[in-house]
């Protein structure tokens, strides 16, 4: 047998084996959390004062182009929540006589809120159990801003447009 010659062994049956996808990839979206939402679409909030009344609120609602407003106290301490479904039930409620109540009459008292840190997917869970489209964001400084579910549907369309891009681009060449 000439020396150059080396029998199959089971180590010439095991192939580097490379992936494209790897479970941290494909668990990516879930890692997102609400600061990475926030650094897409910014910080701002619109408050409103829980004396004013609904039709001040409405008019900041369409002035905004917005579907909430955070009610602060005078320190701006977050005291309630304003949405476009509160003053719908109220209008049911009192056809007439809604726009000019007083906001704290209207506005939802127990406001679930989030922190930066928490996970976009655990956030979109409590958004969708409790059936309500807008979370404030508080840190230890007070409001940080507030999600949607309307940003963290963009936030993830976006995410994968950009995924698709990469492969295309790694396909392509």
């Amino acid at each position: 047998m000439p020396a150059s010659y080396q029998p199959h062994t089971r180590g010439d049956d095991t192939v580097e084996r490379t992936s494209s996808q790897s479970l941290d990839s494909n668990m990516a979206p879930s890692k997102a959390s609400v600061q990475d939402v926030l650094k897409a679409k910014g910080s701002e909030t619109f408050t409103i004062r829980p004396q004013e009344t609904l039709h001040e609120a409405v008019v900041h609602l369409r002035d905004k182009r917005i579907g909430a407003l955070l009610v602060t106290d005078a320190t701006g301490a977050l005291i309630g929540i304003l949405s476009e479904r509160d003053i719908v039930r109220k209008l049911a409620e009192t056809p007439g006589q809604t726009l000019p109540q007083k906001v704290e009459e209207v506005m939802t008292h127990k406001v679930e809120t989030c922190t930066p840190d928490d996970l976009l997917v655990t956030v979109l869970k409590r958004m969708t159990e409790g059936r309500f489209r807008h979370m404030p964001v508080v840190d230890d400084s007070g409001l940080a801003g507030m999600i949607t579910i309307g940003d963290a549907v963009n936030f993830r369309l976006t995410q994968l447009e950009h995924e698709a891009l990469q492969l295309k681009q790694l396909i392509v060449g």
